[in-house]
């Protein structure tokens, strides 16, 4: 009996392990059809992850002012959209990658505009020379780890900052919650990025992340 009772306590911890890890979003759907920075997965917690991506180039606005994240990501990604069609200094189009991303630093008020940086992933075949537009700076990103939570549906100024506060409880007390505070204070003007991989018009198998970055190595330059 107690050695039954011990293998299926066994099995009842591998199942619990296992529905941990697989309810964590796979990779999007998205990233099978178009392409998405590289990285690896270094932890699997309760509800986040921590990947540490490969160096990235990221093609960026300048800060857009406004209180709502979905007024300013819709901003950006229309200036992002104009340049990958080809309004850009090259007159170069470029495939659509994913995800786009908007870094936020929260106003100090509920009525006060937050600065949002919306940013386009360059595919690996524009990255040695991504073509210069108006308006627009390129970011290279050093190899950087960050601290992911997943959420599905659509992203709403009523459910982002809900999402950012759950992984920021999920990690709480973690070593990775030590290396994000350590970073924030050397400087880093994100409190949080939100990563969407979805167009739009695609309402199936929407995937969008919160992220936490923070450097164990260097950071990240601009040019």
């Amino acid at each position: 009996m107690a050695a039954t009772l011990t293998k299926l306590t066994l099995s009842l911890l591998l199942f619990l392990l296992l529905a941990s890890v697989s309810s964590f979003a796979k990779d999007p759907p998205t990233c099978k059809r178009i392409e998405c920075p590289s990285y690896d997965v270094i932890h699997v917690g309760d509800g986040y992850e921590i990947r540490r991506y490969n160096s990235t180039v990221w093609a960026s606005t300048s800060p857009i002012q406004d209180i709502s994240l979905y007024r300013a990501t819709r901003t950006g990604f229309l200036r992002l959209f104009n340049y990958i069609q080809g309004k850009n200094n090259y007159k170069q189009k470029i495939e659509m990658t994913a995800p786009v991303i908007s870094e936020v630093a929260p106003s100090d008020g509920p009525f006060c505009e937050s600065s949002f940086v919306v940013s386009f992933y360059v595919p690996k075949k524009n990255q040695a020379n991504p073509p210069p537009a108006k308006g627009l700076h390129v970011q290279i990103w050093k190899p950087v780890y960050v601290a992911v939570r997943q959420f599905g549906g659509f992203v709403r100024d009523s459910n982002v900052g809900g999402e950012a506060a759950a992984l920021k409880a999920s990690i709480a007390g973690t070593e990775w919650a030590s290396a994000i505070e350590q970073s924030h204070r050397a400087g880093h003007a994100s409190v949080y990025t939100v990563a969407q991989y979805n167009a739009p018009f695609e309402f199936d198998d929407r995937v969008n992340e919160i992220w936490f970055l923070f450097d164990l190595e260097n950071g990240r330059n601009s040019i």
